[in-house]
Formats: C-alpha cells, sequence, structure tokens
C-alpha cells in the first residue's frame, strides 16, 4: 500500500514540478492521458532512483563529502534526466529541457513528494 500511496504522490509532484517549470513537459491527448502519463513517469522515477541512483551515490561519495551533500542535488538532476530520456525512447510523453530545469524539477519533486507521502501515508 505504501508503494502505490508514494507512485501517486510522486506522479502528482511531478504534475506539480511541470505546471511550474516552463522546461518539463507532460503531452497527452486528454487529461486521462496525462494522467497515465504522469503515472508511468512516477514508475520509471521509482525504478531508476531504486537501481542507478544509490551506484551514482557510491559512484560519486567523495564529491558528496566534499560538498557538503550538495552533490546530491547533482545527482538528482541526473537521475529526472535520466527518466526523461527513457520515457521519451517508451514513447512516453515526458519532457525535461535541460540540466537547471532538471536540477530546480528534482527539488520541486522532492519537496513536494515528501509533503504529500508525510501527510497521506497510512502509520502501521
Amino acid at each position: 500500500m505504501k508503494t502505490i500511496v508514494h507512485t501517486l504522490c510522486v506522479a502528482m509532484a511531478t504534475a506539480v514540478a511541470a505546471w511550474l517549470l516552463p522546461g518539463i513537459h507532460i503531452s497527452g491527448a486528454g487529461t486521462g492521458s496525462k494522467i497515465v502519463t504522469l503515472i508511468v513517469v512516477a514508475v520509471i522515477i521509482g525504478v531508476v532512483n531504486a537501481i542507478v541512483r544509490p551506484i551514482a551515490k557510491f559512484l560519486g561519495g567523495c564529491l558528496i563529502v566534499l560538498s557538503l551533500g550538495l552533490f546530491l542535488l547533482v545527482i538528482n538532476a541526473a537521475m529526472l534526466l535520466l527518466s526523461s530520456w527513457i520515457a521519451t525512447n517508451m514513447g512516453v510523453g515526458f519532457r525535461v529541457d535541460g540540466f537547471v530545469t532538471a536540477l530546480i524539477g528534482s527539488i520541486v519533486i522532492s519537496v513536494v513528494s515528501g509533503i504529500l507521502s508525510s501527510v497521506l501515508t497510512p502509520r502501521s
């Protein structure tokens, strides 16, 4: 149940980021199509964060320590760009235009999904 709620929170956070930032694009024929796109993108982001992000954090460990953790923002932006690339190659209507947009978008997605997850995740 927590995984489903968290995926929906990431989908809503991605919608907020697309709404706030002109460089994040979600395309679809209608509202239902855009919702499906957001859910697929949230799953892609989840898979990328589960598989690739730990490897990137391990490889960039020294830079993370030297920058007092700020390099994690760069890793998060790279994961969002990778998710955008995967979604585009899968034919999903999601695109991030550049690194700066990905950096700001990853911050927005992290903050909004964190707030939504803390409010909506059932306590067990």
